[in-house]
């Protein structure tokens, strides 16, 4: 592979096309401003590099990137790209991953506004995300060990699986299909409205108005908090540990809980719900 090590580059497209080639202890900065550095590039090694100028990583196909630093000034990094796998690096600026296929992300700290929207086949390992927008419409997508701050998380995401994460998000999974999530903590509002075939497995959920207006929604062994004026007008299989503050209008399926402080029904309901101990009041 051809090297280029310890070098500043602020002109426009500095490694446009490269092939086979290695970049290590690089600044991409300066008073050119120069975008798309490496535009185009396959094959590629990035290591130990600043970027802090825009569009860096457009078009790229292979590309294994280590330790680097985006700040945020480097919005829309990394985009339209294949087969890309970044670690231990921090990814700052707006957009910071869109349209991409095959990626891989371990071991980062991302704050990036609207990050990764229609994206395809990406994984996620021990990362932190501080972001607003984050995966909008991306599918077939793995996280392990995330811990997330947001606001409008996962919406009309297919095909995703989450394992051991720390999702803090004002509302997530709207109009999401096939989401499972295992062993994790979910707090926000308005939890998978419009959402189908929703499965949570021994999660901790908190938050109020969860889980209406969904299909085929299933929980498994999860401990609701504050977890009022839920499932309304949806289709459920719940086994809940602990007691559900409130439950409103579901359409038909099963809910179990050890306590339900209210029932609201003034519709008519298809679904059994049980309580293991006599303490609801239904309204």
């Amino acid at each position: 592979m051809t090297i280029y090590a310890n070098e500043i580059h602020d002109e426009e497209r500095a490694f446009y096309g490269i092939k086979d080639a290695k970049i290590i202890n690089c600044n991409f900065e300066g008073i050119a401003d120069g975008e798309s550095a490496l535009k185009e590039t396959s094959n590629i090694m990035v290591e130990n590099c600043n970027f802090l100028l825009r569009y860096p990583f457009w078009h790229t196909t292979k590309a294994n990137i280590n330790q680097i630093k985006m700040t945020e000034t480097c919005r829309a990094a990394l985009w339209y790209d294949k087969e890309i796998q970044i670690k231990n690096s921090e990814l700052g600026g707006v957009k910071a991953l869109r349209e991409c296929n095959n990626v891989t992300i371990s071991d980062c700290n991302i704050n990036s506004i609207e990050f990764g929207w229609f994206c395809h086949n990406v994984t996620m390992q021990n990362c932190k995300l501080v972001s607003e927008y984050p995966f909008l419409h991306s599918s077939e997508m793995e996280f392990n060990r995330l811990h997330m701050t947001a606001k409008y998380s996962f919406q009309y995401t297919e095909n995703v699986t989450f394992h051991n994460c720390e999702l803090n998000t004002k509302d997530a999974f709207w109009h999401s299909k096939n989401v499972t999530v295992y062993d994790s903590v979910i707090k926000g509002e308005y939890l998978g409205w419009y959402s189908e075939n929703l499965h949570l497995i021994r999660c901790k959920i908190i938050g109020t108005q969860p889980l209406c207006y969904a299909k085929g929604i299933v929980l498994e062994e999860c401990e609701m908090i504050d977890f009022d004026l839920s499932f309304e007008k949806s289709d459920v299989k719940a086994m809940i540990n602990g007691e559900i503050t409130s439950i409103k209008n579901p359409i038909s399926g099963e809910i179990i809980a050890d306590g339900i402080g209210k029932i609201i029904m003034n519709n008519d309901c298809d679904c059994n719900i049980v309580t293991k101990l006599k303490n609801c009041c239904c309204l």
